[in-house]
């Protein structure tokens, strides 16, 4: 992948199961476009229900939250389970991240063939790129997975649908559930930052108001 991002002058997040003595994560590491190694990200949210038990393969990351300086953008990376939770876009926003990216691995549900989360998936992801007024690089995988359990088979059918957000949440390019795609849209940085800094979103912020997001339950909010 090195050799790969510097013929092409590309920056590749390359996903990797990560084995670190007897520890496992699910990690990034993020390629710069001369090939240099900037570094890895381990998941921090590891879900656990039927069809994506990782807390049975993964422990939980240990990294924090991460931003790498690439040759053309400071970005943020998490992995999949990680979109879901806002704390961790803002995080990355805070600490410089331009761009935010999540390589993603979601579909259907074993256990509620009726249950179809896309739209859901998307419109969460949609609103870390408003609030935090960044684009949004998502990719999804496509096609069937079936596994042999002991109850039967177990089978999941990925959605797809991989898109881009612009800084106000807005879809620019997307792709569909069936076949592979390449997504390419083009973002004026600079425009993008004086947006994010007239809208005052982390100007205004309150972090002493936030001590409750330390807490579990939201009810013993720490001093």
């Amino acid at each position: 992948m090195q050799k790969i991002a510097k013929e092409l002058g590309v920056v590749i997040p390359v996903s990797f199961f990560e084995e670190a003595n007897n520890a496992h994560y699910n990690s990034i590491a993020i390629i710069d476009a001369d090939g240099a190694d900037l570094g890895l990200y381990r998941k921090s949210h590891i879900p656990d229900g039927p069809g994506y038990q990782e807390k049975f393969y993964f422990n939980p990351g240990d990294t924090g939250f991460k931003v790498f300086k690439t040759k053309f953008a400071t970005i943020g990376v998490a992995i999949c389970w990680d979109q879901w939770f806002p704390e961790a876009a803002r995080s990355l926003v805070l600490q410089g991240a331009e761009i935010l990216f999540y390589p993603t691995a979601i579909g259907s549900e074993p256990q509620d063939g009726g249950l179809d989360s896309r739209d859901h998936w998307r419109r969460v992801m949609q609103g870390h790129a408003g609030a935090n007024v960044v684009p949004v690089v998502t990719s999804n995988r496509i096609g069937k997975e079936v596994i042999e359990t002991e109850h039967g088979k177990s089978e999941i059918t990925f959605y797809g649908n991989s898109f881009i957000a612009g800084p106000t949440g807005e879809i620019v390019a997307t792709a569909n559930d069936k076949e592979e795609a390449v997504l390419v849209a083009q973002f004026d940085l600079d425009k993008i930052k004086w947006k994010r800094h007239s809208w005052g979103v982390f100007r205004d912020r309150r972090p002493d108001l936030y001590k409750v997001l330390l807490t579990s339950d939201g009810s013993n909010s720490p001093l």
